[in-house]
């Protein structure tokens, strides 16, 4: 993960000063004590308001109502990413977000998962908002991780552990 971390940071770091690259990233771990699979997406926070912003025009994840915010995220969020682990689809249940320099960061759990063999992932975030658009799957389970990138219009990639 270390070399992920890094490879990432840099990532954001050099795009942080051009942004006409277009990337999110997904990072999914396994909690085998809380039996949990913790998801967590990283966007940039603009891209995340345009994409918002075809259902409310009114959004701002920095100053606006937050439960407004939560249930936009919730709903975007839940229909552009979808995970099955182990063969059976996984209910994510969303847990809040939090901004962090120019990225927001939205989490969530997938309950009752005691052990991992393979996840599936669908990844469609901001494929609506810009075809260049690419996603950075990261997963870690039992110490192990993986990663796939994802380039619109592919949106699926599976993980096997």
């Amino acid at each position: 993960m270390m070399m992920n971390g890094l490879f990432q940071w840099l990532l954001i770091g050099a795009i942080g000063f051009t942004h006409p690259l277009y990337v999110s990233v997904v990072d999914i771990q396994h909690n085998k004590n809380e039996k949990l699979v913790e998801v967590s997406v990283r966007i940039f926070t603009d891209d995340l308001e345009k994409t918002l912003r075809k259902t409310n025009s009114k959004v701002d994840l920095t100053a606006g109502d937050r439960a407004t915010n939560d249930k936009l995220i919730t709903n975007y969020l839940t229909n552009t990413l979808h995970l099955k682990v182990n063969g059976q689809d996984g209910v994510m249940q969303y847990l809040g977000y939090e901004q962090q320099q120019e990225s927001t960061w939205c989490y969530f759990e997938i309950h009752n998962i005691a052990a991992v063999k393979q996840i599936d992932v669908s990844c469609k975030i901001l494929y609506d908002f810009q075809p260049g658009q690419m996603n950075i799957i990261h997963t870690k389970v039992n110490g192990v991780e993986k990663s796939y990138k994802l380039d619109n219009p592919k949106s699926t990639t599976s993980f096997d552990f």
